[in-house]
């Protein structure tokens, strides 16, 4: 049984630490009375930015930057 036990603390010591890191950011799954989740970098912007709170991890994708568009030359 304590064999079995060893076995078992081994494997799963394997199982999480060999693995690859994620590369999401973690975020936090805002949540406000009459508004839709919202996922937010952090709890602090949640509270101040959407006024909500922080109930679940989310994974957070930073907004693209738009590219501007440049206007063409007419000779």
């Amino acid at each position: 049984m304590r064999k079995l036990l060893v076995l078992s603390v081994l494997l799963t010591g394997v199982a999480l630490f060999t693995g690859t890191p994620a590369k999401a950011d973690v975020g936090c799954g805002c949540v406000k009375i009459g508004s839709p989740f919202v996922c937010s970098a952090t709890v602090a912007d949640c509270n101040q930015k959407v006024g909500g709170l922080c109930l679940a991890p989310c994974d957070y994708q930073p907004p693209k930057a738009k590219a501007h568009k440049k206007k063409k030359k007419q000779a």
